[in-house]
Protein backbone atom coordinates (compact mmCIF):
# COMPACT_ATOMS: atom_id res chain seq x y z
CA UNK A 1 0.00 0.00 0.00
CA UNK A 2 1.47 3.48 -0.87
CA UNK A 3 2.58 5.40 2.03
CA UNK A 4 3.15 8.57 0.73
CA UNK A 5 2.15 11.54 -2.16
CA UNK A 6 4.42 13.55 -3.93
CA UNK A 7 4.06 16.89 -5.24
CA UNK A 8 6.28 18.90 -7.74
CA UNK A 9 6.74 22.48 -6.95
CA UNK A 10 7.99 24.58 -9.76
CA UNK A 11 8.59 27.73 -8.71
CA UNK A 12 10.20 31.26 -10.44
CA UNK A 13 13.67 30.57 -9.24
CA UNK A 14 13.43 26.62 -8.24
CA UNK A 15 11.77 23.22 -8.73
CA UNK A 16 11.51 21.05 -5.98
CA UNK A 17 10.13 17.69 -5.51
CA UNK A 18 8.44 17.11 -2.07
CA UNK A 19 7.50 14.12 -0.28
CA UNK A 20 4.87 14.16 2.05
CA UNK A 21 3.28 11.20 4.57
CA UNK A 22 -0.42 10.69 5.88
CA UNK A 23 -0.06 14.05 8.03
CA UNK A 24 1.37 16.28 5.79
CA UNK A 25 4.66 15.57 7.40
CA UNK A 26 7.41 16.45 4.79
CA UNK A 27 9.95 12.53 4.27
CA UNK A 28 11.74 14.07 1.41
CA UNK A 29 13.12 16.69 -0.02
CA UNK A 30 14.98 18.10 -3.55
CA UNK A 31 15.65 21.29 -4.60
CA UNK A 32 17.37 22.54 -8.01
CA UNK A 33 17.73 26.20 -8.91
CA UNK A 34 17.20 27.41 -13.04
CA UNK A 35 18.63 29.95 -14.71
CA UNK A 36 17.00 33.63 -14.72
CA UNK A 37 16.98 35.43 -18.14
CA UNK A 38 17.12 38.36 -18.26
CA UNK A 39 17.34 39.62 -22.35
CA UNK A 40 16.01 43.62 -22.01
CA UNK A 41 15.39 45.91 -19.05
CA UNK A 42 11.44 43.92 -18.18
CA UNK A 43 11.99 41.28 -20.11
CA UNK A 44 12.19 37.84 -17.36
CA UNK A 45 12.51 34.25 -19.50
CA UNK A 46 13.24 30.38 -18.46
CA UNK A 47 14.53 27.53 -20.44
CA UNK A 48 11.76 25.16 -20.59
CA UNK A 49 13.55 21.90 -21.28
CA UNK A 50 16.15 23.12 -18.75
CA UNK A 51 13.03 22.92 -15.95
CA UNK A 52 12.13 19.40 -17.13
CA UNK A 53 15.59 18.24 -16.31
CA UNK A 54 15.32 19.71 -13.38
CA UNK A 55 12.45 18.03 -12.69
CA UNK A 56 13.53 14.79 -13.35
CA UNK A 57 16.77 15.33 -11.42
CA UNK A 58 14.72 16.40 -8.22
CA UNK A 59 12.07 13.21 -8.10
CA UNK A 60 15.04 10.59 -8.36
CA UNK A 61 17.19 12.78 -5.73
CA UNK A 62 14.31 12.91 -3.44
CA UNK A 63 13.68 9.28 -3.76
CA UNK A 64 16.66 8.27 -3.32
CA UNK A 65 17.72 10.42 -0.32
CA UNK A 66 14.27 8.47 1.53
CA UNK A 67 15.11 5.03 -0.17
CA UNK A 68 11.73 5.18 -1.57
CA UNK A 69 10.39 3.91 -4.51
CA UNK A 70 8.22 5.67 -6.92
CA UNK A 71 6.07 2.93 -6.29
CA UNK A 72 5.64 4.23 -2.48
CA UNK A 73 3.68 7.18 -4.09
CA UNK A 74 -0.07 7.04 -4.03
CA UNK A 75 -0.73 9.96 -6.38
CA UNK A 76 1.60 13.10 -8.13
CA UNK A 77 0.39 16.88 -7.64
CA UNK A 78 2.09 19.65 -9.57
CA UNK A 79 1.91 22.72 -8.41
CA UNK A 80 3.62 26.08 -10.36
CA UNK A 81 4.41 29.60 -10.97
CA UNK A 82 1.59 31.12 -12.67
CA UNK A 83 1.17 33.07 -16.00
CA UNK A 84 4.81 32.07 -17.34
CA UNK A 85 4.00 31.06 -20.94
CA UNK A 86 5.24 28.84 -23.34
CA UNK A 87 4.37 27.04 -26.98
CA UNK A 88 5.68 23.87 -28.07
CA UNK A 89 5.61 21.66 -30.87
CA UNK A 90 3.17 18.74 -29.76
CA UNK A 91 5.04 15.96 -31.86
CA UNK A 92 8.77 17.08 -30.26
CA UNK A 93 8.07 18.80 -27.29
CA UNK A 94 10.82 21.07 -28.86
CA UNK A 95 9.30 24.46 -27.24
CA UNK A 96 9.32 28.10 -29.22
CA UNK A 97 11.69 30.04 -27.51
CA UNK A 98 12.43 30.45 -23.81
CA UNK A 99 9.14 30.67 -21.70
CA UNK A 100 7.61 34.34 -21.19
CA UNK A 101 7.40 34.64 -17.32
CA UNK A 102 4.84 36.25 -15.37
CA UNK A 103 6.89 39.12 -14.45
CA UNK A 104 7.91 40.27 -17.60
CA UNK A 105 6.19 43.11 -19.38
CA UNK A 106 7.19 42.66 -23.36
CA UNK A 107 3.18 42.63 -23.71
CA UNK A 108 2.78 46.07 -22.59
CA UNK A 109 1.91 47.61 -25.90
CA UNK A 110 -0.20 44.82 -26.48
CA UNK A 111 -1.94 45.15 -23.66
CA UNK A 112 -1.95 49.13 -23.89
CA UNK A 113 -3.52 48.74 -27.47
CA UNK A 114 -6.80 46.38 -25.82
CA UNK A 115 -6.77 48.89 -22.55
CA UNK A 116 -7.19 51.38 -25.46
CA UNK A 117 -9.81 50.20 -27.67
CA UNK A 118 -12.03 48.80 -24.37
CA UNK A 119 -10.36 50.14 -21.14
CA UNK A 120 -8.32 48.12 -18.12
CA UNK A 121 -11.74 46.34 -17.49
CA UNK A 122 -13.18 45.22 -20.72
CA UNK A 123 -12.66 41.46 -19.64
CA UNK A 124 -13.25 41.49 -16.07
CA UNK A 125 -16.87 40.91 -15.76
CA UNK A 126 -15.95 37.64 -17.63
CA UNK A 127 -11.86 37.15 -16.43
CA UNK A 128 -11.93 38.40 -13.27
CA UNK A 129 -8.81 40.12 -14.44
CA UNK A 130 -7.63 43.81 -15.67
CA UNK A 131 -6.05 43.83 -18.74
CA UNK A 132 -2.16 43.33 -17.66
CA UNK A 133 1.10 41.95 -18.70
CA UNK A 134 1.04 39.88 -15.78
CA UNK A 135 -1.30 37.41 -17.80
CA UNK A 136 -0.48 34.26 -19.62
CA UNK A 137 -3.29 35.29 -22.72
CA UNK A 138 -1.15 38.50 -24.44
CA UNK A 139 1.47 36.61 -24.05
CA UNK A 140 0.26 33.78 -26.22
CA UNK A 141 -0.27 36.54 -29.09
CA UNK A 142 2.79 38.25 -28.31
CA UNK A 143 4.77 34.52 -29.27
CA UNK A 144 1.92 34.38 -32.16
CA UNK A 145 3.14 37.87 -33.46
CA UNK A 146 6.79 37.90 -33.07
CA UNK A 147 7.83 33.75 -34.02
CA UNK A 148 6.60 32.75 -37.65
CA UNK A 149 7.39 28.95 -37.07
CA UNK A 150 5.41 29.04 -34.05
CA UNK A 151 2.76 30.88 -36.17
CA UNK A 152 3.13 28.57 -39.21
CA UNK A 153 2.96 25.23 -36.93
CA UNK A 154 -0.58 26.75 -35.19
CA UNK A 155 -2.20 26.25 -38.41
CA UNK A 156 -1.25 22.80 -39.15
CA UNK A 157 -2.23 22.07 -35.91
CA UNK A 158 1.16 20.95 -34.30
CA UNK A 159 1.37 23.90 -31.14
CA UNK A 160 0.39 23.53 -27.76
CA UNK A 161 0.28 26.54 -25.63
CA UNK A 162 0.81 25.68 -21.61
CA UNK A 163 1.61 26.84 -18.40
CA UNK A 164 3.91 25.23 -16.28
CA UNK A 165 1.92 22.60 -14.98
CA UNK A 166 0.73 21.92 -17.86
CA UNK A 167 4.27 21.58 -19.60
CA UNK A 168 5.13 19.13 -16.40
CA UNK A 169 1.96 17.16 -16.66
CA UNK A 170 2.36 16.54 -20.30
CA UNK A 171 5.97 14.86 -19.89
CA UNK A 172 5.05 13.14 -16.67
CA UNK A 173 2.29 11.47 -18.58
CA UNK A 174 4.55 10.43 -21.49
CA UNK A 175 5.31 13.85 -23.87
CA UNK A 176 4.99 13.48 -27.26
CA UNK A 177 2.18 11.13 -28.71
CA UNK A 178 0.88 9.97 -25.23
CA UNK A 179 1.11 13.49 -22.45
CA UNK A 180 -2.41 15.14 -21.43
CA UNK A 181 -2.65 18.37 -22.26
CA UNK A 182 -4.76 19.78 -19.64
CA UNK A 183 -4.22 22.85 -17.00
CA UNK A 184 -6.29 22.95 -14.22
CA UNK A 185 -9.07 26.21 -13.00
CA UNK A 186 -6.81 27.72 -11.27
CA UNK A 187 -4.13 28.44 -13.76
CA UNK A 188 -6.77 28.75 -16.31
CA UNK A 189 -7.72 31.68 -14.46
CA UNK A 190 -4.87 33.24 -14.78
CA UNK A 191 -4.53 33.18 -18.99
CA UNK A 192 -7.42 36.38 -18.91
CA UNK A 193 -9.12 33.57 -21.67
CA UNK A 194 -11.27 31.72 -19.18
CA UNK A 195 -15.23 32.84 -18.95
CA UNK A 196 -15.14 32.51 -14.89
CA UNK A 197 -18.94 31.35 -14.91
CA UNK A 198 -18.71 28.66 -17.51
CA UNK A 199 -14.72 27.45 -16.44
CA UNK A 200 -14.56 27.05 -20.49
CA UNK A 201 -12.03 29.43 -22.57
CA UNK A 202 -14.11 32.53 -24.08
CA UNK A 203 -14.37 32.31 -27.66
CA UNK A 204 -14.80 36.36 -27.95
CA UNK A 205 -11.75 37.44 -25.71
CA UNK A 206 -9.65 34.31 -27.98
CA UNK A 207 -11.23 36.31 -31.26
CA UNK A 208 -9.91 39.58 -29.98
CA UNK A 209 -6.78 38.59 -29.08
CA UNK A 210 -6.26 36.07 -32.46
CA UNK A 211 -5.47 33.18 -30.65
CA UNK A 212 -6.50 29.49 -31.94
CA UNK A 213 -9.05 27.63 -29.37
CA UNK A 214 -6.97 24.01 -30.66
CA UNK A 215 -3.29 25.22 -29.06
CA UNK A 216 -5.42 25.35 -25.55
CA UNK A 217 -5.64 22.42 -23.06
CA UNK A 218 -8.14 21.08 -21.46
CA UNK A 219 -9.27 22.68 -17.92
CA UNK A 220 -9.83 20.35 -15.77
CA UNK A 221 -10.34 20.62 -11.65
CA UNK A 222 -7.63 21.09 -9.75
CA UNK A 223 -8.25 17.78 -8.14
CA UNK A 224 -9.23 15.03 -10.10
CA UNK A 225 -10.78 11.70 -9.75
CA UNK A 226 -10.27 11.19 -13.33
CA UNK A 227 -6.95 10.83 -13.51
CA UNK A 228 -5.17 13.03 -16.61
CA UNK A 229 -2.82 10.08 -16.93
CA UNK A 230 -0.07 8.11 -15.15
CA UNK A 231 3.75 8.58 -15.41
CA UNK A 232 6.09 6.29 -17.50
CA UNK A 233 7.90 3.48 -16.38
CA UNK A 234 11.04 4.51 -17.86
CA UNK A 235 10.34 8.14 -16.44
CA UNK A 236 11.95 9.40 -13.54
CA UNK A 237 9.26 7.36 -10.55
CA UNK A 238 9.97 4.21 -12.51
CA UNK A 239 6.72 3.46 -11.96
CA UNK A 240 2.60 4.04 -13.21
CA UNK A 241 1.87 6.43 -10.81
CA UNK A 242 -1.55 8.59 -10.84
CA UNK A 243 -1.03 12.32 -12.05
CA UNK A 244 -4.44 14.10 -10.92
CA UNK A 245 -3.71 17.07 -8.57
CA UNK A 246 -2.50 20.88 -9.95
CA UNK A 247 -2.98 24.02 -8.11
CA UNK A 248 -1.60 27.71 -9.42
CA UNK A 249 1.47 28.16 -6.75
CA UNK A 250 -1.13 30.87 -4.68
CA UNK A 251 -4.09 29.13 -4.58
CA UNK A 252 -2.08 25.60 -3.65
CA UNK A 253 -0.53 27.57 -0.08
CA UNK A 254 -4.43 28.57 0.18
CA UNK A 255 -5.25 24.73 0.40
CA UNK A 256 -2.19 23.81 2.53
CA UNK A 257 -2.71 26.27 4.65
CA UNK A 258 -5.86 24.64 5.52
CA UNK A 259 -8.04 28.12 4.64
CA UNK A 260 -11.12 25.97 3.26
CA UNK A 261 -13.89 28.33 4.92
CA UNK A 262 -15.42 31.76 3.61
CA UNK A 263 -13.28 34.64 5.00
CA UNK A 264 -9.72 32.74 5.51
CA UNK A 265 -6.95 34.24 4.27
CA UNK A 266 -3.35 33.44 3.90
CA UNK A 267 -0.21 35.49 2.60
CA UNK A 268 2.75 33.90 0.40
CA UNK A 269 6.02 35.88 0.97
CA UNK A 270 8.18 34.24 -2.18
CA UNK A 271 9.35 36.01 -5.08
CA UNK A 272 6.42 37.92 -5.06
CA UNK A 273 3.88 38.50 -2.45
CA UNK A 274 0.73 36.74 -2.80
CA UNK A 275 -2.22 37.41 -0.30
CA UNK A 276 -5.88 35.44 -0.87
CA UNK A 277 -9.38 35.54 0.91
CA UNK A 278 -11.27 32.78 0.49
CA UNK A 279 -14.76 33.79 -0.68
CA UNK A 280 -16.58 30.27 -1.35
CA UNK A 281 -18.94 29.63 -4.32
CA UNK A 282 -19.66 32.55 -5.96
CA UNK A 283 -17.03 34.79 -7.65
CA UNK A 284 -16.69 38.14 -5.55
CA UNK A 285 -16.44 41.21 -7.87
CA UNK A 286 -13.41 43.51 -7.16
CA UNK A 287 -13.88 47.33 -6.90
CA UNK A 288 -10.89 48.04 -5.59
CA UNK A 289 -8.54 46.91 -7.07
CA UNK A 290 -7.87 43.19 -6.67
CA UNK A 291 -8.45 39.41 -8.69
CA UNK A 292 -11.30 37.48 -8.33
CA UNK A 293 -9.90 33.87 -9.31
CA UNK A 294 -10.51 30.26 -8.75
CA UNK A 295 -9.00 29.04 -5.41
CA UNK A 296 -9.76 25.39 -5.95
CA UNK A 297 -12.02 22.63 -7.26
CA UNK A 298 -12.17 18.88 -5.85
CA UNK A 299 -13.25 17.01 -8.81
CA UNK A 300 -17.19 17.32 -9.76
CA UNK A 301 -17.49 19.50 -6.61
CA UNK A 302 -18.37 23.42 -7.31
CA UNK A 303 -15.72 25.73 -7.41
CA UNK A 304 -14.02 28.10 -5.05
CA UNK A 305 -13.50 31.26 -5.52
CA UNK A 306 -11.29 33.94 -3.87
CA UNK A 307 -10.35 37.38 -3.82
CA UNK A 308 -5.69 37.62 -4.26
CA UNK A 309 -3.76 40.70 -4.27
CA UNK A 310 -0.56 40.53 -5.79
CA UNK A 311 3.02 42.53 -5.48
CA UNK A 312 5.08 41.48 -8.25
CA UNK A 313 9.01 41.95 -6.46
CA UNK A 314 8.75 40.67 -2.49
CA UNK A 315 11.99 38.22 -1.92
CA UNK A 316 13.35 39.33 -5.41
CA UNK A 317 13.77 42.75 -3.32
CA UNK A 318 16.10 41.12 -1.38
CA UNK A 319 17.95 38.93 -4.36
CA UNK A 320 18.66 42.59 -6.07
CA UNK A 321 19.85 43.95 -2.49
CA UNK A 322 22.46 40.71 -2.71
CA UNK A 323 22.91 39.76 -6.32
CA UNK A 324 22.56 43.88 -7.88
CA UNK A 325 23.98 45.41 -4.98
CA UNK A 326 26.35 43.70 -2.93
CA UNK A 327 24.93 44.93 0.74
CA UNK A 328 24.69 41.15 1.82
CA UNK A 329 26.21 37.96 0.40
CA UNK A 330 23.24 35.77 1.48
CA UNK A 331 19.53 36.46 2.23
CA UNK A 332 19.69 35.60 5.54
CA UNK A 333 22.03 38.23 6.41
CA UNK A 334 19.64 41.30 5.74
CA UNK A 335 17.41 40.58 9.35
CA UNK A 336 20.74 41.40 10.98
CA UNK A 337 21.46 44.39 8.95
CA UNK A 338 17.52 45.80 9.67
CA UNK A 339 18.24 45.60 13.06
CA UNK A 340 21.11 47.74 13.17
CA UNK A 341 18.93 50.95 13.01
CA UNK A 342 15.89 51.90 15.39
CA UNK A 343 13.50 52.94 12.15
CA UNK A 344 13.56 53.18 8.27
CA UNK A 345 15.81 56.42 9.13
CA UNK A 346 12.89 58.30 6.29
CA UNK A 347 13.84 55.56 3.84
CA UNK A 348 11.32 53.68 1.33
CA UNK A 349 11.99 51.55 -1.29
CA UNK A 350 9.01 50.94 -3.51
CA UNK A 351 9.55 47.84 -5.74
CA UNK A 352 8.12 48.43 -8.83
CA UNK A 353 10.64 46.74 -11.14
CA UNK A 354 8.09 45.62 -13.63
CA UNK A 355 5.20 48.02 -12.98
CA UNK A 356 2.84 48.02 -9.92
CA UNK A 357 0.67 45.00 -9.43
CA UNK A 358 -2.54 44.99 -7.05
CA UNK A 359 -4.52 47.43 -6.23
CA UNK A 360 -2.83 49.60 -8.49
CA UNK A 361 -1.90 48.13 -12.07
CA UNK A 362 -0.14 50.43 -12.97
CA UNK A 363 2.86 49.11 -16.01
CA UNK A 364 3.94 52.98 -16.15
CA UNK A 365 5.72 52.80 -12.61
CA UNK A 366 9.28 51.62 -12.17
CA UNK A 367 11.16 51.42 -8.45
CA UNK A 368 11.95 53.92 -6.56
CA UNK A 369 13.91 54.62 -2.85
CA UNK A 370 13.20 58.19 -1.51
CA UNK A 371 13.29 60.07 1.28
CA UNK A 372 17.38 60.04 1.50
CA UNK A 373 19.65 61.77 3.74
CA UNK A 374 23.62 61.95 4.30
CA UNK A 375 22.09 60.16 8.08
CA UNK A 376 20.97 56.85 5.77
CA UNK A 377 23.23 53.95 5.69
CA UNK A 378 22.77 50.39 4.62
CA UNK A 379 21.00 49.54 7.50
CA UNK A 380 18.17 51.81 6.62
CA UNK A 381 18.06 50.41 3.03
CA UNK A 382 17.77 46.63 4.54
CA UNK A 383 14.98 47.77 6.86
CA UNK A 384 13.32 49.89 4.06
CA UNK A 385 13.77 46.43 1.54
CA UNK A 386 11.29 44.18 4.48
CA UNK A 387 9.20 47.01 5.33
CA UNK A 388 8.37 47.38 1.65
CA UNK A 389 6.97 43.62 1.93
CA UNK A 390 4.93 44.16 4.71
CA UNK A 391 3.41 47.62 3.42
CA UNK A 392 2.46 46.06 -0.17
CA UNK A 393 0.93 43.51 1.91
CA UNK A 394 -1.23 46.15 3.80
CA UNK A 395 -2.32 47.80 0.60
CA UNK A 396 -4.01 44.58 -0.53
CA UNK A 397 -4.72 43.69 3.11
CA UNK A 398 -7.47 47.89 2.51
CA UNK A 399 -8.07 46.46 -0.57
CA UNK A 400 -9.77 43.26 0.37
CA UNK A 401 -11.52 44.40 3.65
CA UNK A 402 -13.55 46.64 1.11
CA UNK A 403 -14.04 44.41 -1.32
CA UNK A 404 -15.15 41.68 1.28
CA UNK A 405 -16.64 43.40 3.26
CA UNK A 406 -15.52 41.37 6.03
CA UNK A 407 -12.31 42.83 8.18
CA UNK A 408 -9.33 40.40 8.49
CA UNK A 409 -9.07 39.17 12.26
CA UNK A 410 -5.61 37.25 11.61
CA UNK A 411 -3.25 35.99 8.68
CA UNK A 412 -1.86 32.89 8.19
CA UNK A 413 1.64 33.52 6.33
CA UNK A 414 3.75 31.06 4.48
CA UNK A 415 7.17 31.18 1.83
CA UNK A 416 10.26 31.54 2.53
CA UNK A 417 10.82 34.82 4.34
CA UNK A 418 8.39 34.01 7.08
CA UNK A 419 11.67 33.21 9.20
CA UNK A 420 12.45 36.59 9.23
CA UNK A 421 10.85 37.51 12.52
CA UNK A 422 11.69 41.19 11.43
CA UNK A 423 9.37 40.89 8.68
CA UNK A 424 6.93 39.29 10.31
CA UNK A 425 6.87 41.18 13.43
CA UNK A 426 6.66 44.65 11.29
CA UNK A 427 3.81 42.83 9.19
CA UNK A 428 1.84 42.60 12.45
CA UNK A 429 2.10 45.91 13.55
CA UNK A 430 1.42 47.12 10.04
CA UNK A 431 -1.86 45.46 9.36
CA UNK A 432 -2.76 45.89 13.65
CA UNK A 433 -3.89 42.16 13.33
CA UNK A 434 -1.86 39.05 14.96
CA UNK A 435 0.33 37.03 12.06
CA UNK A 436 0.56 33.21 12.26
CA UNK A 437 3.22 30.34 11.05
CA UNK A 438 2.24 27.35 10.85
CA UNK A 439 4.35 24.14 11.57
CA UNK A 440 4.77 23.32 7.56
CA UNK A 441 5.54 26.04 6.05
CA UNK A 442 6.31 24.57 2.47
CA UNK A 443 2.33 24.88 2.03
CA UNK A 444 2.31 25.48 -1.91
CA UNK A 445 3.82 21.57 -2.48
CA UNK A 446 1.26 20.13 0.47
CA UNK A 447 -1.61 22.20 -0.80
CA UNK A 448 -0.54 20.28 -4.72
CA UNK A 449 -0.18 17.38 -2.47
CA UNK A 450 -3.23 17.32 -0.91
CA UNK A 451 -5.14 17.98 -4.38
CA UNK A 452 -3.54 14.93 -5.99
CA UNK A 453 -4.32 13.13 -2.43
CA UNK A 454 -7.55 13.66 -2.44
CA UNK A 455 -8.24 12.45 -6.03
CA UNK A 456 -6.93 9.25 -5.15
CA UNK A 457 -8.96 8.94 -1.46
CA UNK A 458 -5.38 9.04 0.48
CA UNK A 459 -7.17 11.65 2.26
CA UNK A 460 -10.82 11.43 3.16
CA UNK A 461 -11.84 14.50 2.59
CA UNK A 462 -10.73 18.72 3.67
CA UNK A 463 -11.90 17.65 7.37
CA UNK A 464 -8.62 15.20 7.64
CA UNK A 465 -6.92 18.03 6.53
CA UNK A 466 -7.76 20.41 9.28
CA UNK A 467 -6.03 18.06 11.66
CA UNK A 468 -2.83 18.63 9.59
CA UNK A 469 -2.34 22.08 10.37
CA UNK A 470 -0.71 23.33 13.60
CA UNK A 471 0.65 26.85 14.60
CA UNK A 472 4.40 26.95 14.97
CA UNK A 473 4.34 30.63 15.98
CA UNK A 474 2.21 33.65 16.18
CA UNK A 475 3.22 37.44 15.82
CA UNK A 476 0.94 39.88 17.39
CA UNK A 477 1.04 44.15 16.66
CA UNK A 478 2.99 46.32 19.79
CA UNK A 479 3.59 49.78 17.68
CA UNK A 480 1.18 52.37 18.37
CA UNK A 481 -2.07 53.77 16.08
CA UNK A 482 -0.25 56.92 15.82
CA UNK A 483 3.20 55.37 14.36
CA UNK A 484 1.72 52.96 12.04
CA UNK A 485 -0.63 55.53 10.47
CA UNK A 486 2.55 57.46 9.58
CA UNK A 487 4.75 54.96 8.12
CA UNK A 488 2.25 53.62 5.92
CA UNK A 489 1.75 57.69 5.35
CA UNK A 490 5.31 57.52 4.29
CA UNK A 491 4.96 54.65 2.09
CA UNK A 492 2.21 55.93 -0.05
CA UNK A 493 3.89 59.22 -1.02
CA UNK A 494 6.52 57.09 -1.97
CA UNK A 495 4.24 54.82 -3.87
CA UNK A 496 3.15 57.96 -5.60
CA UNK A 497 6.36 59.22 -7.00
CA UNK A 498 6.49 55.81 -8.88
CA UNK A 499 3.80 56.58 -11.27
CA UNK A 500 4.46 57.79 -14.95
CA UNK A 501 8.00 57.04 -15.46
CA UNK A 502 7.74 54.98 -18.37
CA UNK A 503 6.04 57.18 -21.27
Amino acid sequence: MAKYVGAVDQGTTSTRFIIFDRTGGIVGLEQKEHEQIFPRPGWVEHKPLEIWENTQDVIRNALAKVGANGSDLAAIGITNQRETTLLWDKNTGKPYGNAIVWQCTRTDEICRDLIKEGGQDRFREKTGLPVATYFSGPKIKWVLDNNPDARDAVQKGDVYFGTMETWIIWWLTGGPGRGAHVTDVTNASRTMLMDLHSLEWDDDILQVLGIPKQVLPKIVPSSDTDFWGLTSVDGPFGASIPVCGALGDQQAALVGQGCFKLGEAKNTYGTGCFLLLNTGTKPVASKHGLITTLAYQISSQSPVFALEGSSAVAGALVQWLRDNLGLISSAPEIENLANTVKDNGGVYIVPAFSGLFAPYWRSDARGVMVGLTRYANKGHIARAVLEACAYQTRDIVEAMNKDSGVTLRHLKVDGGMVYNDFLMQFQADTLAVPVIRPMVTETTALGAAYAAGLAVGFWSGVEELYENWSVDNTWHPSMTSDAREKGYLGWKKAVERTFNWVE
